[in-house]
């Protein structure tokens, strides 16, 4: 009997007295340690009562005690639930409500709130801080180690990741042992990862990102990381002459270009700089490369599938797009409505297929069945292109699409305009409500400090530029764009802030 992701992860786990982990507090663990721990772990779960296929939810500081728990939810054969800390305690209470775990795990903190969530939904309660401490670890010190791991096939569920529920309630996306597994082993080769790898790791592991690709990727390559509880540059940067990769959002880039401490000396040990989550701006990629000599490597992914596509290892990294599919993954540009191909350079509905693929949504089979085409094509939500060197450019969410006047209005056209004027940092183009066109087609902007820069000039700018019913009918300036956890520009909030700015006018 096996245990499909576990059994991989074991295998890769050759040099038990190998590095595994550290913090910058100084604690460390191999890959010993590692297997011990998360046996050590196992063993609780089922003290606690989770059996095969129970959900064990998590609402945890990043700690790598959480990253144990998540491979011992592997070994016992539960279902693993990572939460955003931020969440609400009536945000907790749905997620709680919709997945019914038979543990919910929490930082001490947040004990006394979240026992009344657990007991109205029927689950067991235990705490885990970024210490090591609390009830879910008392007494396993002493503990047996030698877990037998309970069996699990390619396709039993090992987690679900819920979305960010910006068009209502979060969906809770069901991913499989082979869904992480194929794409972890897929990308250890096209990242060419091997064990002399030390990872720069910062993000979040209550996220995909943070999680499956970049944990996940080491674990299966031997390799070794340094866990930071958020991203710092002074810190990053410090570590950066001992490290081989970093996996970050655009936010992290940016920011590092503010450090006076970003030079090409800073950064010649490493071999490798990945960008998602979020789109990265052109330019934000040609002064990195400038600065360090590396060209970022953007790439593809989202919640219910890992990722998709890559820019390569080997070749051009082109600014501005995501690359190619990944290997075992099919891609097609499609029309939104009638699900046919488009021409090539055409914008359309981007639709995937592989092993990588989610199983579907907790509980929502007709959510699921309308997600999916008759042939298993998963409609992503995402608009792309793809050029004629097979290049494949997310153009935005189809859901941002802009009808103005009858006329469809790819915000990632406007936006590449506007962000090439002088004195604009960024732009997001979003659709409002407009009394005669239906919906106005707006630019939010952020500009350079000291720019000298108007509604009036931009929208001036862009006259022989974009076709007129592409052009902002407003321009509106702000400091800052409103982004969630993992750096992505939240349209939506921006959406409901200017609702009403058009009905203002007339």
């Amino acid at each position: 009997m096996t245990n499909h992701m576990f059994d991989a992860i074991r295998k890769a786990a050759t040099e038990p007295r190998a590095l595994f982990v550290e913090t910058t507090d100084g604690r460390r663990w191999t890959y010993g340690d590692m297997l011990a721990d998360a046996g050590r772990l196992a063993g609780r779960l089922i003290e606690r009562g989770v059996r095969p296929g129970d959900r064990v939810a998590a609402q945890t500081e990043k700690s790598v005690e959480a990253l144990m728990l998540y491979l011992a939810c592997l070994r016992a054969g539960a279902v693993y639930l990572p939460l955003n800390p931020a969440y609400t305690l009536s945000e907790l209470d749905y997620f709680v409500g919709d997945a019914e775990p038979r543990l919910l795990v929490v930082a001490p903190e947040k004990a006394a709130g979240a026992n009344a969530v657990a007991d109205r939904h029927g689950a067991r309660l235990d705490t885990l801080d970024v210490h090591g401490g609390g009830s879910l670890l008392d007494g396993l010190d002493g503990s047996a180690s030698d877990f037998r791991d309970v069996a699990r096939g390619a396709d039993d569920l090992a987690a679900i990741l819920y979305t960010s529920g910006t068009t209502g309630r979060s969906k809770g996306a069901m991913l499989t042992h082979d869904n992480l597994l194929s794409n972890a082993v897929t990308l250890v080769d096209y990242w060419r990862f091997t064990s002399d790898d030390h990872l720069i790791h910062a993000l979040p592991i209550f996220h995909t990102h943070g999680l499956f690709v970049a944990s996940n990727v080491v674990l299966l390559s031997g390799g070794s990381m340094v866990f930071l509880q958020k991203f710092d540059p002074d810190e990053v940067l410090r570590l950066m002459p001992a490290a081989t990769t970093m996996m970050g959002v655009p936010t992290f880039y940016t920011r590092l270009l503010q450090h006076p401490g970003l030079n090409r000396e800073t950064a010649a040990g490493m071999r490798l700089f990945t960008s998602g989550s979020a789109p990265l701006l052109a330019e934000t990629h040609r002064q990195f490369e400038d600065r360090t000599g590396h060209a970022i490597l953007e790439r593809y992914g989202m919640t219910e599938t890992n990722m998709n596509t890559s820019n390569p290892y080997d070749g051009d990294r082109i600014a501005g797009t995501v690359g190619f599919p990944l290997p075992g993954v099919d891609l097609r540009i499609v029309d939104p409505g009638s699900g046919a191909a488009v021409p090539q350079g055409e914008t359309g509905m981007i639709e995937v297929k592989g092993p990588n693929v989610f199983k579907g949504y907790w509980r929502m089979p007709e959510k699921t069945a309308s997600e999916f085409r008759d042939d298993g094509f998963f409609i992503t939500g995402d608009l792309g292109t793809i050029d004629e060197r097979g290049y494949v450019q997310i153009v935005g969410r189809g859901k941002d699409l802009v009808i103005s006047g009858g006329y469809n209005v790819y915000p990632k056209e406007v936006e590449t305009e506007i962000d090439q004027l002088p004195g604009v940092v960024e732009s997001a183009v979003i659709g409002v409500p407009h009394p005669d066109f239906g919906e106005g087609v707006t630019a939010v902007v952020v500009r350079e400090a000291g720019a000298v820069l108007d509604e009036a000039s931009v929208i001036a700018s862009l006259q022989d530029r974009l076709a007129r019913y592409k052009q902002p009918k407003r321009v509106i300036f702000v400091a800052d764009l409103p982004r969630n956890t993992m750096g992505k520009v939240q349209k939506n909030v921006l959406r409901e802030q200017y609702a009403g700015i058009y009905e203002k006018a007339r």
